[in-house]
């Protein structure tokens, strides 16, 4: 008999119980029902055991055993886009037990931000459309994320890649767009977000290249209504429970407009949040962005100022938010909305870090303290809410995120070096 099951059948009195061979874990669970009838007080106390000795809650909601595997091997790496997980935040960051927050971990992508599901829609709608063709040059403006995204791609399926990125983003980006073989154009300061679309629509027209419009096109939202939404849906259903409010922050507004549609249309009673920047509140203002007629901005809307939150709110309203936006009726997604003060982004990315291990960006910490704050303000006891991690903070290095994080030894460190004799590195 396994010693583990003698133990439990000792705590819960041994005259209780006729021996039994039981000789695994899993034969032991299958007994459990016998076992734990016994009495009310007995049934509590064996649950609780075999749940601390067995991980019954974990097979339960259908979590993998270590050690189980990924699944069948992988065609390549676009197939690892999608099916991010679910992690619950513990009532030390939220300050609101009784609601539960859940963040989507849109980290867990190949290339470790949300934009890996937008480029991936955008190069298969691409070539099932008969506009990309092996050898030919893939060209598009970001912020980081989608260039990221979309360098990986054209890596995968043997296009040429070239993006052009506003010089305040983070250089680590631009290094990591290089590394998977794109051509990066830095444009100046000056120009904002507009200006490197406007080069990037400017140079796909000189050159013949294929322009991604990763702001206009509906390759964007469609991939966010076959995929995010689905999941979110699909992986609350695994524990019996719904989502009574989703929160999301936009920069192309694909994730907001196509997860949404999907929310909306398969769990009625969800409340959609939306949040931005306070310093740029292009949606509050109630000010719409002038168009070319590709759905291109025109000019920088006249509500944008410059904000922390990279991959968040350009200088102008996306065509592909816009869109979301204006449903209405029944189908309309929006119900509330969130402005981010300054600073709450960085600080709380940085408590994900310290009190929960999750390393996301300001983006992300963005999104938590507006669920946090739609938890205490609208949410009651017992609802659900589910916010998005749109990348890794790992892309910040060179950011505000990480300003106050040393390279070198800090005084504290040193006096733990210095506490034993050997192969101390002393500062010079």
């Amino acid at each position: 008999m396994s010693v583990v099951v003698i133990a439990m059948m000792t705590m819960l009195h041994a005259d209780a119980f006729m021996p039994v061979p039981l000789t695994t874990p899993t034969l032991a669970r299958s007994s459990s029902s016998d076992a734990a009838s016994q009495s009310p007080t007995k049934a509590f106390l064996f649950r609780r055991i075999a749940k601390r000795v067995f991980g019954t809650s974990n097979s339960q909601r259908g979590v993998k055993a270590r050690g189980e595997g990924y699944g069948a091997p992988l065609e390549n790496v676009s197939e690892m886009v999608g099916n991010t997980p679910l992690i619950k935040l513990s009532d030390e960051i939220t300050g609101t037990p009784g609601i539960t927050i859940y963040a989507k971990a849109e980290f867990a992508n190949p290339l470790s931000s949300v934009k890996d599901r937008l480029a991936l829609s955008i190069i298969e709608t691409a070539e099932k459309e008969g506009k990309l063709k092996k050898g030919d040059t893939v060209i598009e403006a970001t912020s980081g994320n989608t260039g990221i995204a979309v360098a990986m791609m054209c890596a995968q399926r043997g296009y040429k890649c070239v993006i052009t990125m506003a010089e305040p983003f983070s250089v680590e980006r631009r290094k990591l767009m290089r590394m998977l073989g794109a051509q990066v154009i830095v444009t100046p300061k000056a120009g904002k977000g507009k200006g490197m679309v406007d080069k990037a629509a400017e140079l796909a027209e000189k050159h013949g290249w294929f322009l991604c419009h990763q702001f206009e096109t509906d390759a964007n939202w469609k991939i966010h209504e076959e995929t995010t939404g689905p999941e979110i849906i699909n992986d609350l259903a695994k524990i019996n429970a719904k989502c009574d409010y989703w929160v999301t922050g936009y920069g192309t507004g694909g994730t907001f407009h196509g997860a949404g549609k999907y929310i909306k249309e398969n769990s009625p009673t969800t409340k959609i949040v939306l949040s931005e920047p306070g310093a740029a509140a292009l949606i509050d203002s109630g000010i719409q962005t002038k168009r070319n007629d590709d759905g291109s901005p025109a000019e920088t809307h006249p509500a944008f100022a410059a904000h922390p939150i990279q991959g968040w709110t350009p200088d102008f309203i996306p065509l592909v938010l816009e869109k979301g936006l204006a449903m209405a009726g029944d189908d309309k997604l929006m119900d509330e909305y969130v402005s981010i003060p300054d600073g709450v982004a960085v600080e709380t990315s940085m408590k994900l870090a310290r009190t929960q291990g999750i390393l996301t960006g300001i983006s992300g910490g963005a999104t938590v303290w507006a669920a946090i704050e739609t938890a205490k303000n609208s949410a009651k006891k017992g609802d659900v809410i589910v916010c998005m991690l749109p990348d890794t903070g790992e892309r910040y290095l060179s950011t505000p995120l990480f300003a106050s994080i040393d390279a070198d030894m800090n005084d504290a460190e040193l006096k733990i070096a210095r506490s034993t004799p050997s192969f101390i590195l002393e500062p010079n």
